[in-house]
């Protein structure tokens, strides 16, 4: 068997808000292996962005271990691509220069026709050729979202966090970049840990489904989807089976909206 890119072990998470300790995860066990598409599902404030951000090193866990590839995160992880709800292109960037930030930033030893030409490739693979040019103001909001997805995909991460990406796109758009993502992911042989409140969206895309209870959050089921890939996002939402699996998920959560917490 292939062995772990991410691995959370007894996970703990305790944060200090002006001396009120808050406990946000709680004996978190989660394995997610090589190209892989996890999904994480619960009620708001469970604790599945704090996830991501310890997988992404940008927090230390209160107990327990966090190890991507073996080996513990303990600083931010450049292996890992990470994109939250908000694109963060900046205003005053092209897309070209919006999309080749992190090539600037991190790839100095390319040279700036070397950087141009993986940026037009980008821009083909998620499709915005021809424009470039244009800067974050004139782009409607799913194609705000390819740019972002294409500046994070650039560098080329083995691995992917995704924080409810398309949280604020209209449900058409959603769909749309929902499928771009299944494509893009499939293509690169990408691993991809995913944050959602959609459970629909949960199924479409994911080999398996992380249901966390209300806060302090723990892995309530870790659900395989078994659905073959690669999936027509539209269209696999009308099998049985997809309901099926949606049935079996949606008893999981309701009994956690259901008990008070946070939703």
């Amino acid at each position: 068997m292939d062995e772990p890119v991410i691995e959370l072990t007894g996970v703990a998470k305790l944060f200090d808000a002006r001396g009120v300790i808050a406990k946000a995860l709680d004996e978190v066990d989660l394995v997610v292996r090589p190209q892989r598409f996890v999904a994480l599902v619960g009620p708001s404030g469970c604790g599945k962005s704090t996830v991501l951000n310890l997988v992404a090193g940008l927090l230390d866990p209160s107990a327990g271990s966090v190890r991507y590839r073996g080996n513990p995160v303990e600083r931010p992880n450049r292996r890992v691509g990470y994109m939250t709800q908000k694109d963060t292109l900046l205003p005053w960037r092209s897309v070209a220069d919006n999309i080749g930030l992190p090539l600037e930033l991190a790839c100095r030893a390319l040279g700036r026709a070397e950087r141009h030409d993986r940026v037009e490739q980008m821009m083909e693979l998620v499709g915005l050729a021809g424009f470039g040019r244009h800067y974050p103001s004139e782009l409607s909001g799913g194609m705000r979202r390819r740019a972002a997805l294409a500046r994070m995909l650039i560098y080329e991460p083995e691995t992917l966090l995704l924080d409810e990406p398309f949280g604020a796109l209209d449900a058409q758009l959603k769909l749309v970049m929902q499928q771009e993502l299944a494509r893009l992911t499939h293509l690169r042989q990408m691993t991809v840990l995913f944050v959602t409140h959609d459970l629909t969206e949960a199924i479409a895309l994911a080999d398996e489904v992380a249901v966390f209870t209300r806060r302090p959050g723990r892995i309530r089921r870790l659900c395989k989807i078994d659905l073959p890939q690669p999936r027509d996002i539209v269209s696999v939402r009308f099998t049985p089976d997809f309901a099926g699996y949606h049935d079996l998920l949606w008893n999981e959560l309701k009994e956690e909206f259901g008990t008070g917490g946070d939703a």
